[in-house]
């Protein structure tokens, strides 16, 4: 019977750790019990304003968790004795665990116990609030799974002892371009993404910026200059041509973007990197001089390099601490030859045409990209990639790619990568597995030595409630179409083999059960599974667009499209598409008809 006993308590111990209770024996030290706390939070005197809101994020969560409010004060107010969880860089504790002051900057962390105390600190700008989130996370079970999804646990008694734990990121910027994540700077926060589309600061260190994007057209646009000075753009076929690319070699051109790059950087000082870049199209200029580079210097890429180097030379006496960025993208991505970029230009290197089925250095459709970023990693001392984690042509369509997500993350590191953007949809809530991908993706772009499957099944039971058993087998389903011969591209359309007519009626069937689950469910999680429910009825749709006219199916997929103002590709808003499809079923238009409609539009917007 002793031996039993000891059995079962030993068992109760371990499922007590594993729980983060830590309720073993009375050498823990005791947060808090029955809605009380001896504990006070403590700000260093010299607190940023990060570390105010960290210190004030902990009080609200610790009073969530434990029913108490702990008081916060300055560290020169602390009472003798007084237990404390300290927020920000403690000289004392420094000293005695012989601790140097963090940079500002730098947004590693660490929590630890110290005695009967807890010390959580890092960079003042964000490693500091990281570590709070991280304590909160890791130790107590706070889950901020989407903006409108935390989960907060709650317990009659939290102890502690011996609390070791310190991280760094991955990789250094972080961007998670999804409509979700750009409006939601707090939840960005919470998951440790420290980069936006555009530079912000506000009480959680802020988000850094890369200025531009295909900004040839910002720098000299044809309506301001193509009627006078055609030959400020691309010759193509022996004629100058409106809405294309920049003629690299006319030393006016270069002159304007280095006198307006020097503008934009007066005007704008608060970010790190400035973008000097292609339009997005196809037409390189084809004068005699611009191929002389191209010979020169071994391909379209050339040409880009030694104009962005050019205009890099003039900021750096100006702005040393500055980059300027361009893309290798399309007709760029391969790297030059007999150039490399100055050590403070910033190549941004692009995997449109990838196939994302595989891990990029596993598939053999990938080689020449890995080829690519391979020669751009000895030239260029850093990268910045810019990944896709959507098909761009049906937002709503499955897209089973959580499978490599870690692994390409590890292999842009592996090649000098500084920042990865992973762009995803951008201009639109609801697409596929929206708020899962932004989750999982923000939690592998600080470590992405984590399991991918793990995190979506952890997100899917957390979100979707009573229909999660159905959601993750619908999501197993998908997963289980990739094979080693998947090509999984983002611009596939719905006629992509991988979706078979099999594959749709199992997804609807499991989607119709999760429908059940969920009826006694509250507005929220059925609304989350209807909204999952677009993907299939999306696809019944458009393989079978009588049957869907007949069974409701399309006028169910329209009318929560448009409630909920939910994008079905990236060109065309809802009521676009929706016209664009009744013609093209009704035979009043073509498939090239509609290629041309988009590709007008992306012209107009480019120029």
């Amino acid at each position: 019977m002793r031996t039993t006993r000891l059995f079962i308590s030993l068992a109760i111990a371990v499922l007590s750790v594993a729980a983060g209770t830590f309720t073993m024996t009375s050498c823990h030290s005791v947060l808090f019990h029955d809605g009380k706390s001896d504990y006070v939070i403590v700000l260093c005197a010299d607190a940023s304003t990060s570390e105010q809101t960290a210190a004030k994020e902990l009080q609200i969560y610790l009073e969530k968790i434990g029913g108490m409010t702990l008081p916060i004060v300055d560290e020169n107010q602390i009472e003798d004795g007084q237990k404390h969880i300290f927020v920000g860089f403690n000289k004392e504790y420094a000293e005695k665990f012989n601790v140097e002051y963090p940079e500002n900057d730098d947004e590693g962390y660490t929590y630890r116990s110290v005695d009967d105390n807890i010390w959580i600190y890092g960079g003042k700008q964000r490693g500091t609030i990281y570590g709070v989130f991280s304590f909160l996370e890791n130790e107590l079970g706070v889950r901020w799974y989407s903006a409108d999804c935390t989960k907060v646990p709650t317990f009659a008694k939290w102890e502690f002892k011996d609390l070791m734990h310190s991280e760094k990121p991955f990789v250094e910027y972080r961007h998670l371009n999804y409509a979700m994540a750009n409006s939601n700077a707090d939840w960005l926060a919470h998951n440790k993404c420290n980069m936006g589309w555009s530079f912000l600061n506000n009480e959680y260190g802020g988000l850094t910026g890369y200025w531009g994007c295909h900004t040839f057209s910002y720098f000299i646009s044809t309506g301001e200059y193509f009627e006078e000075h055609p030959e400020y753009f691309s010759m193509r076929d022996g004629k100058r041509t409106p809405y294309t690319q920049l003629c690299l070699s006319n030393p006016d051109v270069l002159r304007i973007c280095t006198e307006k790059m020097k503008q934009v950087i007066a005007d704008n000082p608060q970010y790190w990197v400035y973008d000097l870049s292609q339009n997005d199209n196809h037409f390189p200029c084809q004068c005699d001089e611009c191929r002389a580079m191209e010979e020169k210097y071994g391909g379209h890429s050339g040409p880009m390099v030694w104009f962005v180097n050019q205009v890099a030379d003039a900021i750096k006496p100006l702005h040393p601490d500055k980059y300027i960025g361009t893309f290798a993208y399309q007709y760029t991505r391969q790297a030059p030859t007999n150039i490399s970029p100055r050590d403070n230009v910033l190549i941004r290197l692009c995997s449109i045409e990838c196939c994302f089925a595989h891990p990029l250095e596993e598939c053999e459709h990938n080689q020449s990209f890995i080829k690519d970023m391979v020669d751009w990693s000895k030239i260029a001392s850093k990268l910045f990639v810019w990944d896709y984690v959507v098909n761009f042509r049906q937002y709503v369509a499955p897209f089973p790619n959580f499978g490599v997500l870690a692994q390409n993350i590890k292999a842009f590191k592996k090649y000098n990568a500084i920042g990865i953007q992973e762009l995803g949809v951008y201009n639109s809530y609801g697409s596929e597995f929206h708020d899962l991908r932004t989750w999982v993706i923000s939690k592998l772009l600080w470590n992405p030595k984590q399991d991918a499957m793990a995190l979506a099944a952890e997100f899917i039971k957390a979100y979707y409630e009573e229909a999660a058993p159905y959601v993750q087998q619908y999501f197993d389903l998908c997963h289980s179409l990739i094979n080693d011969s998947t090509v999984l591209g983002i611009y596939d359309g719905d006629t992509n083999p991988l979706f078979t007519d099999e594959f749709i009626a199992q997804g609807k069937s499991i989607l119709d059960q999760a429908k059940q689950a969920s009826a006694s469910a509250n507005e929220e999680i059925r609304f989350r599974v209807e909204q999952l429910c677009l993907q299939i009825d999306y696809m019944r749709m458009m393989r079978y667009p009588k049957e869907a006219k007949e069974d409701g199916t399309y006028d169910r997929v329209c009318a929560f499209a448009r409630q909920h103002n939910i994008r079905l590709n990236e060109w065309t808003t809802v009521e676009e598409f929706i016209d664009l499809y009744n013609k093209l079923m009704n035979g009043e238009i073509t498939i090239e008809q509609i290629t041309n409609f988009i590709t007008k539009r992306w012209i107009e917007q480019a120029g």
